[in-house]
């Protein structure tokens, strides 16, 4: 199995483009410089160096704030046999595509963007690593969504419950915040010691912590007194 090499990826992807940002505000002092020397209106050029530079460094602080959080693998791995409550909060596996195909239906499969093969043999591979850490979840909550469900119970671990604020709205953004609020309330409810795996979305990961996560992939964190997440890192396992 290959760990983390997405994550990785991105994360060095970003570094590139924050680099490449640098480099064309660098460019914009150049011309600034050549500019003021040819007796044009300097406070005009400084107004659009400053507009060249501001992306680059917005860019470049996320990279920096974001990438720790997200490739801290080995601290994420080490937490889930430590002692302490703990949340493994994992998008479904690979399920080609993106959204839900029109006619969506909740209670029908076929109307669904499902789990692949790949998906299926990566669902049980999480399991049986995440076994293998050490990790015994106390309980395991997924979305109703059949790519979750169908996740849920290839993890093996136990019998997954269906939680609604784990459905995907991907397709009504209007419900993200009532969604992630009911979370955050049940996350701040959590017994000390337990340890829960919640079988969501993309969306719903973001919305509560911040990672944009890859199929499979999973934000570890504990949650703060009002259910807040106090990030470890994140774990991505490859079949």
């Amino acid at each position: 199995m290959r760990l983390a090499e997405n994550r990785t990826r991105a994360t060095a992807a970003a570094h590139d483009v924050a680099s490449l940002h640098l480099w064309r505000a660098a460019l914009g002092l150049r011309a600034w410089w050549i500019v003021v020397r040819s007796g044009l209106s300097g406070q005009r050029m400084i107004r659009m160096f400053c507009a060249m530079l501001r992306p680059a460094l917005v860019l470049a602080v996320a990279v920096v704030a974001v990438a720790p959080a997200q490739a801290d693998e080995a601290a994420a791995r080490a937490a889930l046999s430590a002692p302490g409550t703990l949340v493994v909060m994992m998008r479904h596996a690979r399920a080609p595509g993106g959204g839900d195909p029109a006619g969506f239906a909740l209670g029908d499969c076929a109307t669904q963007r499902n789990l692949d093969a790949a998906g299926r043999a990566q669902a049980a591979a999480i399991g049986a690593a995440l076994v293998a850490e050490g990790f015994a979840p106390d309980r395991v909550l997924t979305s109703r969504w059949c790519r979750c469900r169908d996740t849920a119970d290839l993890l093996a671990l136990r019998a997954p419950e269906a939680f609604a604020p784990l459905d995907s709205f991907f397709g009504n953004r209007a419900r993200g915040p009532v969604q992630t609020d009911a979370l955050r309330a049940m996350l701040a409810k959590m017994s000390e010691g337990e340890k829960i795996i919640l079988v969501t979305h993309q969306v719903n990961i973001t919305a509560l912590t911040g990672v944009f996560p890859a199929s499979g992939e999973a934000a570890v964190f504990r949650p703060g007194p009002d259910g807040t997440p106090q990030m470890i890192g994140t774990i991505l396992i490859q079949h």
